[in-house]
């Protein structure tokens, strides 16, 4: 039988894991896990999901940037955004009851499992890419630097304004809007977008954890061990990664979220019991 400490620890190093296997996105299993497992109410859930998260994206972001895969301005641009959006998040989920604030966080994580499912599969649409409008943000060719105009800007402030609020109000990092949003307003690749929305996550996720610190609802004695888990599952996880294939551990963590959205909302819905 797992001790009172030692279960968050355990919980924390299976987010870790998730996250280094499957991606930045894959912190929004955080917040359901504590919820079924710790029986923690959202209010207090999202702000422990985001401290071990953004914590973990900090140290990926970290190791991103040795290897020059980071694009720190973009990372920037778009976590300054969300930093500022994320404490009307807070602000939103101490006014919202805990039944419709679930709802609406099985919706978000069906919504990143239906995303990360279709991404697993190839996808006609990049060929056809060309036929698209222009892209907001280009990488300059001279450079190997995003060409900064009003209208890339813009796009990316947008990314984390958005990103923001759902990071304050649901405690998830955001890596589900970020790097597809990434994806389609820019053309960075594939690696940098991922390593730049680790470093867009660590940003927003400080946010949401002052602005949950402030208000009162971090649970500090759980959040702590839960974090240190979470950043030793990462740096296991980043061991195990290239040597299982992406698509496929994509796959599983799309159909583990879709079973865990099912859950949340018999929750809402009064069907599971709340303790």
């Amino acid at each position: 039988m797992l001790s009172a400490d030692a279960l968050p620890l355990m919980l924390g190093a299976i987010i870790g894991l998730i996250l280094a296997l499957t991606g930045a996105g894959g912190g929004i299993l955080a917040v359901p896990l504590l919820v079924f497992a710790l029986h923690l109410p959202l209010q207090q859930a999202a702000p422990t999901a985001l401290l071990a998260v953004g914590l973990s994206a900090l140290l990926g972001a970290g190791l991103a940037h040795r290897d020059g895969l980071l694009r720190y301005r973009a990372a920037a641009m778009i976590g300054v955004a969300g930093v500022l959006t994320a404490p009307l998040g807070v602000a939103l989920a101490h006014r919202l009851p805990d039944r419709p604030l679930l709802a609406a966080f099985a919706l978000v994580l069906g919504y990143a499992s239906l995303r990360t499912w279709r991404s697993a599969a190839p996808r006609a649409a990049d060929v056809a890419r060309v036929e698209l409008p222009p892209l907001p943000c280009v990488i300059n060719p001279g450079e190997g630097r995003l060409r900064w105009t009003l209208p890339c800007a813009r796009a990316l402030a947008g990314i984390g304004a958005l990103a923001g609020v759902l990071s304050g109000l649901l405690g998830v990092g955001g890596g589900f809007v970020i790097v597809p949003a990434l994806r389609r307003y820019t053309d960075i690749a594939q690696h940098s977008v991922v390593a730049t929305s680790l470093g867009v996550i660590a940003l927003v996720s400080a946010g949401g954890v002052v602005s949950a610190t402030v208000v009162g609802s971090l649970p500090w004695a759980l959040a702590l061990p839960f974090a240190i888990g979470a950043l030793l599952g990462l740096l296991l996880g980043r061991r195990l990664a290239s040597r299982l294939p992406g698509p496929r551990l994509q796959q599983a963590f799309a159909i583990v979220g879709g079973l865990v959205m099912m859950l949340l909302l018999a929750r809402a819905g009064g069907i599971l019991p709340t303790t």
